[in-house]
């Protein structure tokens, strides 16, 4: 038997295992981190092909599709391709960076150019949400420092990546990039480009094991699970005011309705107009998790605000029956309009809330689940639908949970005698905790409320709907 090409194959078996087999496709060294990580789940049981390049990944994910029961890619543009090439009915994951990773390339790229002594104090950034890096810039403290971050394209190809980060560089727009792809950085490398690869953290790997563990016990019963969308086109008769001349409106109607379909139509799904500015979709849910990246943003969003400045309001619902479903896309455009539009939440069959989902804006967290027990908790505690959505909304584009009073009055649009009156009541049933004062010029300080479930609330649960046991 010939010996076997260490870049294009090996099987990691075990007689004694018998387990969900998992496939796992990247460079070399980045599958050797993820097989040491995958030790920590003895139900996995990984099928390895390692890649030189992302071209190489549908080809090798064809293979082996019929061999594994779930996918795990090594970042968004091998995921894509193998989305768009390989046809299959299986999980496919991929692993998602976070600021851990940004801050080692970082530094490690400021060490090799200096960027914050240089003439050009800017870096291009790919794989990275500009809230990332906003995040990242604002913990690091250096207000002349740019990070220009890659959004162009929700899932852009090595050439375009390659593209941007030349293109700054040349033009003196940047000194250095960094990158979540191993190619990218190759490339940059011979064309003499300072760069460092964004590698992931081991907590990153260990987060997407959990996710792929996960979604092959659910979605064997949830993928095929009818899904209801409801979209609403926010502000639409202000909008209609603006245009002299009924042509003009219909006109804007019909190409409302067309790019909605179009999208509708990437998910597989079936559109109806419900009059006015209201549709409604259905789809499978294993579809809408592919095309909403595992429930973490809508493309629509971008497409048409980028076209005719528009935003829109989505309520997604899932159910056992399509009864169930319709009812909580229902409630959560409810939950959208009450955040004051221009955002997605998903309601789960538990009533447990997914979102909100990145919209047009591209500003938001990676938030994921409030599950059941902590809605229950907050309608216990007075806490209502749109103070809720309003909070959500607001930690998600800002990361903000903790306010005074007077802020807290401006974001629900309430006296601040009312305020006071429902922080004591959230207080009583731990929603919300005295955190700190703050010092104003005149007068005494203020007191600072935390809303710590915010941050607590988050889970692993959300992409495959599994409830928290």
């Amino acid at each position: 038997m010939s010996e076997m090409n260490p870049f294009q194959r090996e099987d990691i078996r075990s007689s004694e295992r018998a387990g969900i087999r998992i496939g796992i496709i990247g460079p070399q060294a980045m599958v050797s981190r993820i097989i040491l990580a995958v030790k920590k789940f003895p139900t996995l049981e990984p099928v390895v092909r390692y890649s030189r390049d992302e071209l190489e990944t549908p080809s090798l994910a064809d293979v082996i599709k019929h061999e594994i029961d779930v996918l795990l890619l090594c970042g968004p543009v091998p995921y894509r391709n193998v989305l768009e090439k390989v046809e299959s009915a299986i999980p496919v994951h991929y692993i998602r960076y976070n600021e851990t990773g940004l801050y080692k390339a970082f530094y490690k790229i400021q060490r090799e150019v200096g960027i914050k002594e240089a003439t050009t104090k800017a870096v291009s950034a790919d794989t990275l949400t500009p809230m990332m890096a906003k995040r990242f810039l604002e913990e690091i403290g250096d207000e002349g420092l740019e990070m220009i971050c890659y959004d162009n394209v929700n899932y852009p190809t090595r050439e375009q990546l390659v593209g941007f980060h030349r293109d700054n560089f040349h033009k003196g727009i940047t000194s250095g990039a960094l990158t979540g792809l191993h190619s990218v950085s190759a490339e940059l490398t011979a064309m003499g480009i300072p760069n460092e690869w964004m590698v992931p953290t081991t907590q990153d790997i260990v987060v997407a094991l959990e996710r792929a563990l996960l979604s092959t016990d659910a979605r064997k019963s949830k993928e095929s699970q009818i899904v209801v969308g409801l979209i609403n086109v926010d502000g639409f008769a202000k909008i209609i005011e603006r245009h002299p001349s009924e042509n003009d409106i219909q006109k804007l109607k019909l190409n409302i309705h067309r790019m909605l379909l179009d999208y509708v139509d990437s998910l597989r799904g079936h559109l109806t107009h419900l009059g006015g500015d209201e549709y409604l979709f259905f789809t499978t849910r294993g579809i809408f998790e592919q095309e909403t990246a595992g429930y973490k943003r809508v493309p629509l969003a971008s497409e048409i605000y980028k076209t005719y400045q528009l935003t829109l309001s989505i309520g997604v619902g899932f159910g056992r029956t399509a009864n169930e479903a319709g009812s909580n896309a229902r409630m959560a455009l409810r939950k959208s309009k009450e955040g004051n539009g221009n955002v997605c939440f998903i309601v789960r069959e538990d009533k447990g809330i997914i979102g909100p989902l990145e919209m047009a804006d591209g500003l938001l967290n990676d938030l994921e689940l409030i599950d059941p027990e902590w809605v229950r908790k907050t309608e216990n505690a007075s806490m209502s639908s749109t103070y809720l959505s309003r909070l959500l909304v607001n930690y998600a584009r800002t990361g903000k949970k903790d306010y005074n009073v007077q802020e807290l009055a401006l974001l629900f649009n309430i006296t601040v005698r009312s305020t006071h009156r429902l922080l004591l009541e959230w207080s009583d049933h731990g929603l919300v905790e005295n955190s700190s004062m703050e010092k104003v010029p005149r007068g005494r300080p203020r007191q600072i409320f935390r809303f710590a479930f915010l941050e607590e609330r988050m889970t692993a649960a959300a992409l495959d709907g599994t409830p928290q046991s």
